[in-house]
């Protein structure tokens, strides 16, 4: 059997496992790459990365850059960066708001499976508390990116990036002042790396 990067990437782009309960029917949108130094695990795709296609396509991604202090350029590139979702596709919203969590049917298999087929990642990004449970099990957000240093050097833990972490990080001031200097000095060196 060929598992090649490609052939996963294929196989995962023509899923339709979930399409019953995809209310916008499915669109995996991830970015792989066998020469990425950098793996970005997040959620789930909202509505309008689903419409684009194109990963952290949204005020959350335009946060998510600002905190690792890098420009849309930098950050689509896929030779150095890989972007997967724990749900490649977008699950819906709940009825009083907000996103559903990732589908379970396949989400992590995908994952697993094409970050075996990427040997050249050095980081790993969770970011949001799906991506941070799939990884690393049960247990709440704030104590897993609080306790980063523990967590690493490999993997850094971060919360979702959305409008709603505002009051959170006001709430957690050490984020901006310890956590995100590490985070972007730890990027940068990976990147840097030849």
């Amino acid at each position: 059997m060929d598992d090649s990067l490609e052939t996963a990437a294929a196989e995962a782009l023509a899923c339709t496992l979930c399409s019953a309960h995809l209310p916008l029917g499915p669109r995996p949108v991830f970015r792989v790459s066998a020469t990425a130094r950098v793996l970005i695990v997040g959620q789930a795709p909202g509505t309008k990365v689903h419409l684009t296609g194109v990963p952290w396509n949204d005020a959350s991604g335009d946060r998510l850059r600002s905190w690792l202090g890098m420009d849309r350029d930098r950050f689509y590139d896929v030779a150095r960066i890989a972007i997967v979702p724990s749900g490649l596709c977008y699950p819906g919203r709940f009825d009083k708001g907000g996103d559903r969590p990732p589908r379970p049917e396949r989400a992590p298999p995908w994952l697993g499976r094409v970050a075996r087929l990427m040997p050249a990642v050095r980081l790993t990004l969770l970011v949001g508390a799906y991506a941070l449970r799939h990884r690393l099990g049960p247990g709440a957000m704030t104590d897993r990116v609080r306790r980063f240093r523990d967590i690493g050097p490999a993997i850094v833990p971060l919360p979702h990036p959305s409008w709603r972490t505002t009051g959170w990080e006001r709430r957690n001031p050490w984020f901006s002042a310890e956590l995100l200097p590490v985070l972007r000095a730890t990027v940068a060196s990976v990147l840097a790396e030849s």
